[in-house]
């Protein structure tokens, strides 16, 4: 087995120790200590660089059936890191190889080599594979590509869009040659991130008046694809707004993850049928057969200055709960990462 050089005892870990009612608040969480020993056979020890946090993860906190399992109580969490290898007891990964897992809100992972995948920093900087490069990064090619059968001249319309996977969503219209872009955000810096930034044709405030009339007057020629990361008002708004034959990718619905009680639905959805819409969720897992090309396709636009890609990086693992509870408040511009050292 190869090693770097003496190995940790311990490592920092985040548990959920309380399953949240509405709001996640800090009491819900505890950072505890927890052995790290030698990697066994056909496994590796990762010094974690940088951790996600995302929206689904707040699915996970409550004890519900769903396509990923909820996370349990007094346990580490897990989620997307980046690390380096620091023991490996196999042979496929060498000590400072760079490698994206799924178990991250630790210092340390312990895990099995299969679970692991080489990345280069080279490419672009580690924190990219949490996002840009990503999960996140794919879910925005798929949704887009693959879920909204996007075509060359559809106007397109994303929520969230000043988000990880929002912002690559309007992006990548862009570049495939949608014939206007628009998103929406929660404060004015955003919608000036979107416009002057990353090209989008138009973008609007939803803090800032009722969304129906701000996306009608964004696009008084309708929309033909919808790409939803928030649900609610926005959901309905853009049923209104699709154009016949339109389509619609639902991502996410953060509008209502912290809701008690169930909110209600889209009250038009009788224009579904009007109109002939099609309205698919999106799950990433459903779409890993477009890694290749969707890594290929989005290094060129990196490479080239094509697309962009924002940050925002909180320090520490102690500050890693802050992190989640502020992107679940919309404080992020793009990904929320959480820098774990050097």
């Amino acid at each position: 087995m190869a090693t770097s050089s003496a190995l940790p005892t311990t490592s920092r870990a985040w548990h959920l120790v309380a399953r949240p009612n509405g709001w996640p608040v800090p009491s819900d969480f505890a950072l505890r200590e927890t052995p790290v020993a030698e990697p066994a056979a056909g496994r590796i020890l990762v010094r974690n660089l940088a951790m996600s946090v995302d929206p689904y993860m707040r699915g996970r906190m409550n004890d519900t059936k769903s396509y990923i399992p909820p996370f349990q109580l007094d346990q580490p969490m897990d989620g997307g890191a980046v690390g380096e290898v620091i023991a490996s007891n196999d042979d496929s990964f060498a000590v400072g190889d760079h490698v994206l897992h799924g178990l991250g809100w630790r210092e340390y992972a312990d895990l099995h080599a299969k679970q692991a995948v080489k990345v280069d920093a080279g490419i672009a900087p580690l924190s990219a594979y949490l996002g840009v490069l990503g999960m996140p990064g794919l879910t925005a090619y798929a949704g887009l590509l693959d879920v909204a059968s996007f075509k060359e001249g559809d106007a397109v319309f994303v929520s969230g869009a000043a988000g990880a996977v929002g912002s690559q969503v309007g992006q990548i219209a862009r570049l495939k040659g949608a014939s206007r872009v628009i998103g929406s955000a929660g404060s004015d810096d955003k919608v000036k991130w979107l416009v002057e930034e990353l090209g989008f044709d138009a973008a609007f405030n939803y803090k800032k008046g009722p969304v129906l009339e701000q996306l009608r007057a964004a696009a008084p020629d309708g929309i033909d694809v919808y790409f939803d990361n928030v649900g609610g008002d926005h959901l309905e708004a853009a049923i209104s707004t699709l154009n016949v034959h339109g389509r619609a990718a639902l991502c996410g619905a953060i509008a209502g993850y912290n809701d008690t009680e169930p909110a209600p639905g889209p009250r038009n959805m009788m224009m579904i049928i009007g109109k002939r819409l099609q309205l698919k969720g999106v799950l990433v897992g459903d779409h890993y057969g477009m890694q290749q090309q969707f890594v290929g396709e989005v290094a060129g636009w990196l490479a080239s200055g094509d697309l962009k890609y924002n940050e925002t990086v909180v320090e520490g693992i102690e500050h890693g709960v802050e992190a989640f509870l502020g992107m679940l408040r919309g404080e992020n511009t793009g990904k929320m990462v959480v820098s774990l050292g050097k």
